[in-house]
């Protein structure tokens, strides 16, 4: 991965706050996040991945999973 994409601190912790927010109205619907999914936002904001790279990645598994079946 290209290091010049990383988020700084300041915009990970942005978005960490709104993701407990998301997370906290999936529950409210009865469509929590489940423990993978949790991972995989946490391991985004642990790594500094860009908006785009988290899109990209996401779309790629998605794929991946679509093509399995």
């Amino acid at each position: 991965m290209d290091q010049t994409t990383r988020l700084s601190p300041s915009d990970v912790a942005q978005g960490r706050t709104r993701r407990y927010v998301a997370m906290h109205l999936q529950e409210i619907e009865g469509n929590p996040l489940d423990a993978a999914d949790i991972a995989m936002f946490e391991m985004f904001e642990r790594e500094g991945w860009s908006f785009e790279q988290r899109r990209d990645f996401i779309i790629r598994q998605a794929r991946s999973r679509a093509a399995a079946e």
